[in-house]
């Protein structure tokens, strides 16, 4: 009887020591949770309005960092009203659509993306299936298509009707009387100087987010500049150029002018100069003096959007007559926030 007592008695202050772990696992558990759930954040560029709020609903309920920007990025994609990604884009100089975008798992460092896809408009969908399906971190052209075409996505007509209208008129407007008689059948390199969006827009879709696993993940999607030489590819599909992510550090991507944005390999600089120690507004900056000392080949703005480990993000406008606006999410805010970014 004595020593059933001597067990019972161990047995009950065992039993309340491993309640009493349990209860302080459990609270670090949910403080763990909670510091992943403050530590979150998504940012986009303007455009990608259309599909914000749908990304930070997947996002807050746990979905996969890069999934849940692709459900934000198909959003827009379809929109007609953004005139510078997917249905709404403008057309090459023959008057035909070519999209470009990527997606990149940071915490993994796996990458996919695809350039000059025609039949659909979902490229970042197709990145994904590249960096899913394929030993392969870039596929172009028909073997894009044919890579959206096994994944599931339909063969489309891409060029919006009005999209066409003005095609037909730029090409008009820009072509002698003989030129145009001849058109396509003609020397195109002679037009570069019509690269430019009727609306002058040079812009894309750039997502970036820090998911509640911490991963940091970036995505883009872009039909490129209006006009474009046939096959252009921008700096959108292009890693370290106009995305790049790095869950030990942070994530940066790029818009408006991506030639310059691909000669200085923008993005991985950010991400690089983090790794090396710089703060996030020392390593925007010293990518901001990069890009300011291009002094030949084509000049105009860029647009840098970065992120980091820590939450924190900044957005910054170069050689811009305004600044650009980006949509800004994170847990302790009511709302998603359109700002600007700052002018340098």
């Amino acid at each position: 009887m004595k020593k059933s007592k001597v067990n019972r008695r161990k047995f009950l202050k065992s039993s309340v020591a491993t309640a009493a772990l349990a209860m302080t696992t459990s609270k670090a558990f949910a403080q763990s949770n909670n510091n992943k759930a403050d530590n979150m954040i998504l940012l986009t560029n303007a455009t990608g309005g259309p599909g914000f709020e749908t990304t930070v609903k997947h996002l807050s309920d746990g979905m996969y960092g890069i999934d849940a920007m692709i459900e934000g990025i198909n959003m827009v994609e379809t929109d007609p009203t953004v005139r510078s990604v997917g249905l709404g884009g403008w057309p090459n100089l023959l008057g035909v659509m070519e999209f470009d975008g990527g997606v990149m798992d940071g915490t993994t460092r796996n990458v996919g993306s695809v350039g000059a896809l025609k039949h659909t408009y979902h490229a970042a969908q197709v990145a994904r299936a590249v960096m899913v399906e394929l030993n392969h971190v870039m596929v172009t052209g028909d073997g894009a298509d044919r890579l959206a075409a096994e994944i599931g996505l339909p063969k489309v007509n891409t060029l919006l009707e009005d999209s066409a209208r003005v095609w037909k008129a730029k090409v008009k407007e820009i072509l002698t009387p003989e030129e145009y008689e001849k058109f396509p059948d003609i020397p195109l390199a002679p037009l570069n100087s019509a690269i430019t969006d009727p609306e002058k827009v040079r812009d894309t879709t750039v997502f970036m987010c820090k998911d509640t696993s911490q991963g940091i993940h970036a995505a883009t999607s872009t039909s490129g500049w209006g006009w474009k030489y046939p096959g252009r590819l921008g700096d959108s599909p292009i890693i370290g150029a106009g995305f790049y992510a790095d869950s030990r550090f942070g994530a940066a991507a790029c818009t408006h002018t991506g030639e310059m944005a691909i000669r200085c390999s923008t993005s991985r600089s950010i991400v690089m100069a983090m790794q090396m120690g710089y703060s996030l507004d020392d390593a925007v900056k010293f990518a901001v003096e990069e890009v300011a000392s291009l002094k030949e080949g084509f000049i105009a703005g860029l647009v840098i959007h970065a992120i980091d480990n820590k939450g924190g993000h900044k957005v910054v406008s170069y050689n811009l007559d305004r600044p650009g606006q980006y949509w800004l999410w994170k847990p302790s805010m009511s709302a998603p926030e359109l700002r600007e970014s700052e002018m340098v």
